[in-house]
């Protein structure tokens, strides 16, 4: 039986991220309430409403965007927990909480009975926001009065079974093949190229600061393979050294390889991170560039293509990256194949004064405009339920 819907206006997001300190093996779960559900200062969807501010990576700025527009009043963050320690909260703000819930089997699609009973006792949230691997069915069905959307937030469209992404009433996309894939297995479903990173993007959180540029490039991205960073270092290593590059890791196994093979080929990289630094600092470190890069192939639409613009970088991206290229225009920036990354590099270095990259994301792709289009999916969403 499907839960009533939380009292005040509410949204959830859930993405697929599970932490904890037991990695090596499962903990069962329980139904029984998280303390965070019962302790008065973590009680949920409760307090004054707020203003909110439009700021984060993509986990944040979406729910806040929600907020901000008078869609929803609050809004909560969810990820699973592993291990016996009780599960974590904490509120950002007046509007925006993160709790976790116990897992009870760390098998995508995840499944979590202590979220579940979370639901039963508060209410299904207004909409529901479902990213990446998913949660299992049974919740989906305990929430059908929510507004559910998903976002896969990489290349695959749908990185859930049938029977998961049959409860989704509306799915974002990146790309136009997505949504395809996404027609091709639920005919009829709402479907909207809004991808959830370079949409919804917060005005000044990057933004140009006039100092000087004493780098060329810049790539902000995970040090895992599907980054593609090898793409960029074949490039340098067949132009002169003057050319200087900047790479700035949030998190990647991969970091210390990169290092060795920059040290090795004398390469003119600049590294930071892991671990990542706070947005204040990733934007100092964008205007140290004259444009930034997207090395990916198979990846989603990455968020940094706007972030990269608003903080006035113009970008050079892989011609063959799957999802996001409609956010590369004549005033944003170019694409180049991998064979011709190297040319396209010396390009952009002579003509990055050319582009007008933030002013395109003003007129197209903060979240006033993304929130636009939302908004009146959503209503069409709700007046189809009633």
């Amino acid at each position: 039986m499907a839960a009533p819907l939380t009292a005040r206006r509410s949204v959830v997001v859930i993405s697929d991220w599970v932490d904890g300190p037991h990695p090596e093996h499962d903990h069962p779960s329980s139904s029984k309430l998280p303390a965070h559900a019962v302790a008065p200062v973590s009680q949920p969807w409760t307090g004054d409403l707020a203003p909110a501010e439009v700021m984060g990576g993509y986990l944040e700025r979406l729910p806040l965007a929600l907020v901000a527009a008078g869609i929803v009043d609050q809004a909560e963050i969810w990820h699973h927990w592993r291990g016996e320690d009780e599960p974590p909260f904490r509120r950002d703000n007046a509007v925006l909480a993160r709790r976790a819930f116990r897992i009870d089997g760390e098998h995508a699609p995840f499944a979590s009975s202590q979220m579940h009973a979370f639901v039963e006792a508060f209410g299904a949230p207004h909409i529901l926001v479902v990213l990446g691997l998913g949660v299992a069915p049974h919740l989906l069905e305990l929430c059908a009065n929510s507004i559910i959307l998903y976002n896969s937030i990489d290349a695959p469209s749908l990185r859930v079974p049938r029977q998961v992404s049959e409860h989704f009433d509306l799915v974002l996309t990146g790309a136009q093949w997505q949504s395809d894939e996404v027609e091709a297995r639920h005919p009829g479903m709402r479907i909207a190229i809004l991808p959830v990173g370079p949409e919804f993007a917060a005005v000044d959180q990057f933004r140009p600061l006039g100092t000087p540029k004493d780098v060329d490039l810049i790539y902000v991205a995970a040090a895992q393979p599907y980054k593609r960073h090898d793409i960029l270092f074949d490039a340098l290593a067949q132009l002169p050294r003057d050319v200087r590059a900047l790479c700035v890791f949030g998190y990647g196994e991969d970091a210390d390889a990169f290092r060795h093979r920059a040290c090795d080929q004398n390469l003119s990289i600049e590294f930071v991170g892991p671990p990542g630094v706070p947005i204040e600092e990733v934007n100092r470190l964008m205007n140290r560039a004259r444009f930034g890069v997207v090395c990916g192939i198979d990846d989603g639409a990455p968020a940094i293509l706007t972030e990269y613009m608003l903080a006035g970088l113009p970008v050079l991206a892989n011609a063959e990256l799957r999802c996001g290229l409609q956010f590369i225009l004549p005033e944003t920036g170019m694409t180049a194949s991998t064979n011709g990354f190297a040319d396209a590099i010396l390009t952009m270095r002579e003509t990055y004064e050319e582009y007008r990259p933030r002013q395109a994301v003003l007129e197209r792709w903060t979240w006033q405009h993304s929130i636009v289009r939302l908004r009146a999916i959503i209503q069409q969403i709700h007046d189809a339920k009633q």
